[in-house]
């Protein structure tokens, strides 16, 4: 089972590097293909709300099916998007096939969380949950100044071709080498309509909508672009400034891991380190054009103290049933990932509705509406219920 796990974790690095990988590769596709800001927005955007369109049916096949079919073969439709993304000639093949990669990507870490959920004492699993998305949050690392070297070095095309051979290659590992946990004969019975109905989940759906949007829709686009308007990044720049946001990532997620057990509460934890972002992202709004250092750090604080996903994934499993895990995380997991795709959209026309005098303005701008919807899942987490294992 463990070389299976370990399967699905390289499965997740390259699901971290995916959904940041356009914020390095922006300056090159705009100078070859001739695309927006707005249309390279817009297909990050994809990739999210493919792969959150794709959390109830995983959540259904993780229960029924299990893990190894579920990851192995949406895998494998990720590498074929991968394979379009090296042959794109126009924003539109771009955008589809970045909704392919994020259906690909779309089951690895949950099939991960059922594992640990059905194989492993409840009491450990925010720390599993954390390790697996600080080792993941290397894929992260990886789209920043290395992605930056390999384009460089090789041409984009050349560079997402291998990344395209290397997804295939993951994607049959996961199907020789993962072992199903024993199914559950109760497994069929329940809906998500029954995790809905559980009162203490509304106020956890909330923050699952906040605690990984801003950092992820930042770093995952928006960094790229915002330095090189305001401050004048070229790609290598552009890269080092995401190879320490990416490494703050790492850090906070093996931070939040241990945390519910060392302190005795999730809520307090999770609403610490999102309240600690929430100031980052009003630091950013307000000091959006001073000098690239504030912004770097502002930026490196948001990427520690937001890596809060899997601590509120380990919230909201506490109150599951065992048959109902696989739709449960899944859940949670669609809360977390959907609104990123519907922010990178609004983000890119807010953006792309401010007037670029000064060139900061429009950055201002998504900032503010980041720092906005955080406050808000904020307020609403206050009201949930805390439980730990």
């Amino acid at each position: 089972m463990r070389i299976g796990i370990a399967a699905l974790i390289l499965a997740y690095v390259l699901s971290q590097f995916y959904r940041a990988f356009l914020a390095v590769l922006s300056p090159v596709l705009k100078a070859d293909l001739g695309v927006t800001a707005a249309d390279l927005a817009s297909a990050s955007g994809w990739w999210f709300l493919a792969f959150a369109a794709m959390q109830v049916p995983i959540g259904w096949a993780l229960d029924r099916v299990g893990p190894r079919l579920t990851a192995g073969v949406l895998m494998a439709v990720g590498a074929g998007g991968a394979l379009l993304f090296a042959q794109a000639t126009g924003a539109g093949q771009i955008r589809l096939a970045m909704a392919l990669i994020g259906i690909g990507c779309a089951p690895v870490l949950m099939a991960s969380y059922f594992i640990f959920a059905r194989q492993f004492a409840p009491a450990v699993f925010g720390t599993l949950a954390g390790i697996t998305i600080g080792v993941g949050s290397l894929g992260n690392v990886a789209s920043s100044l290395p992605l930056s070297a390999a384009v460089e070095a090789f041409g984009w095309r050349e560079t997402v071709l291998g990344l395209a051979a290397i997804t295939g290659a993951v994607a049959l590992a996961i199907l020789v080498l993962v072992r199903d946990p024993e199914r559950l004969e109760t497994a069929r019975n329940g809906s998500l309509l029954d995790l809905l109905r559980i009162p203490a989940i509304s106020p956890i759906l909330a923050m699952m909508v906040v605690c990984y949007m801003p950092i992820a829709g930042i770093r995952g686009f928006w960094v790229g672009p915002y330095f090189a308007d305001v401050h004048g990044a070229d790609q290598a720049g552009i890269g080092q400034v995401s190879l320490w946001i990416g490494l703050a990532m790492v850090a906070g997620n093996f931070a939040y891991g241990p945390m519910d057990r060392w302190l005795g509460t999730r809520k307090w934890v999770i609403f610490g380190g999102n309240a600690v972002t929430l100031c980052c992202l009003v630091g950013l709004w307000w000091f959006a054009a001073a000098p690239a250092a504030l912004a770097t750090g502002l930026l490196i604080a948001a990427g520690f103290f937001g890596a809060s996903f899997p601590m509120v994934i380990a919230h909201g499993r506490a109150f599951f049933p065992p048959h109902l895990m696989g739709r449960g995380v899944t859940l949670l997991n669609l809360f977390g990932i959907a609104p990123i795709g519907i922010a990178q959209i609004l983000a890119g026309r807010i953006h792309a509705g401010t007037t670029p005098v000064p060139p900061a303005a429009p950055y201002e701008a998504v900032f503010l509406f980041f720092a906005l919807v955080t406050a808000v899942g904020l307020a609403v987490y206050l009201l949930s219920q805390d439980r730990t294992d």
